[in-house]
């Protein structure tokens, strides 16, 4: 107890970790814990010379392909290398999740949870000129800041973004090598084929029409009183040239997943990074210092929100399962270490799914990790990793 009282947090959230059976001491781990970084695959080349401008030697993470530690006050934004997208923060704990993964090329894959964006970058940064990653989030804002990435980092062509309501999104993957956006000297002098390709995609534009942004700003307005705003129809605000939607109708483009053809339609793999009330990440839980205590409390130990975003979790890790297609791997993930938004939603959902295997994650064999209350499960914290706090389990879909 002498320990617990030496720790900046309130006794109502030391209450809620005993609670939770979590142990306090990792919040006074934050020190020690790097900042992370990914280098993209072409960027390794230019080691030293990122090394020496940003003047810190890079720790190699030699359990995660491409990533390396930095101490947490190098700043890296005013580098060269940051502003020419040649390097991207995002933790280690995140990398293994989408490690986990086990993205193969030309991957169809479904970020149900894609905001701040991360996670997307290394997908996309994986895939390379291969597959497609269709981006979904419910906060438009956030997913706009996903925008910025994928485009910063020069790793938006095979990318889409819909916001949207991940509980019900039913949009399945294109397929680029599909569709063209060409169109016949005779299509030209057809008036109705006119008419017809006025309602296709044509290259990506960040303009759009009055009416459009009219619509979505009063989306918007009427939605930010709301926990979780509903969403009623995905909106599309980026893809790159060769996602897959260029020369489709929207009619074509906005056609739902029909269940009976998810088997052979859907995804290859889903991510579900669900979420969630934050308390694994130790660096989310300091800033309610600044934000006060009072945020705290409405954010991460009001029961009536704990109870709505379990809620929220098991919808999300069903619908993606939904859009997995047979033999496809999802990934649910959290950076909550308590039990009933991670081992308890699984449980609810594997016995709703009589076709969802939990999974073994081979690569976990190397990884500075404990397995979790259910076997085959991963929880990183700030002791035993090094990393932020993070939940991951792995699921396969079997035929019927």
């Amino acid at each position: 107890m002498e320990e617990l009282a030496k720790l900046p947090l309130p006794e109502a959230f030391l209450e809620f970790l005993r609670e939770n059976e979590l142990d306090p001491s990792i919040y006074t781990a934050v020190d020690s814990i790097p900042r992370y970084i990914r280098l993209k695959e072409e960027s390794e080349a230019y080691l030293e010379e990122i090394e020496a401008e940003i003047e810190c030697k890079l720790e190699k993470v030699d359990w995660l392909d491409g990533f390396y530690g930095l101490p947490p006050c190098v700043k890296i934004a005013k580098s060269r290398a940051y502003r020419e997208g040649k390097l991207y923060g995002i933790d280690a704990a995140s990398g293994a999740a989408v490690s986990a993964m086990n993205i193969s090329v030309g991957d169809h894959v479904l970020d149900l949870c894609a905001a701040p964006g991360a996670k997307l970058c290394m997908i996309l940064d994986i895939l390379g000129d291969t597959g497609s990653v269709t981006g979904v989030d419910v906060a438009r804002h956030r997913l706009a800041a996903c925008r910025t990435l994928v485009q910063k980092y020069a790793l938006g062509d095979r990318c889409r973004l819909f916001v949207a309501d991940g509980t019900t999104f039913s949009l399945g993957p294109t397929r680029p090598q599909l569709n063209s956006g060409s169109v016949s000297q005779s299509e030209r002098k057809d008036e109705s084929a006119l008419e017809q390709r006025s309602e296709t995609f044509g290259e990506w534009t960040s303009r759009r029409p009055w009416k459009e942004r009219k619509r979505a700003a009063k989306a918007i307005e009427s939605a930010a009183s709301e926990l979780f705003p509903r969403i009623e129809h995905p909106e599309l605000i980026f893809y790159g040239c060769h996602s897959g939607i260029s020369g489709l109708s929207r009619s074509e483009l906005y056609q739902s997943v029909v269940n009976s053809e998810v088997s052979l339609s859907g995804y290859d793999k889903v991510l579900v990074d669900a979420e969630c009330t934050h308390d694994g990440s130790i660096r989310h839980v300091q800033k309610f210092e600044n934000w006060g205590w009072a945020t705290l409390q409405r954010r991460v130990l009001d029961a009536e929100r704990t109870d709505s975003l379990t809620n929220l979790q098991l919808k999300l890790l069903t619908n993606g399962f939904r859009l997995l297609k047979v033999g496809g791997s999802l990934v649910y993930s959290t950076c909550s270490l308590t039990v009933a938004q991670n081992e308890d939603v699984m449980e609810q959902f594997l016995k709703e799914n009589a076709l969802a295997e939990l999974q073994e994650i081979d690569a976990a064999k190397d990884w500075p990790c404990r397995i979790g209350r259910m076997p085959k499960t991963l929880r990183f914290d700030p002791l035993t990793s090094r990393t932020s706090g993070l939940f991951v389990a792995k699921f396969t879909k079997l035929a019927t």
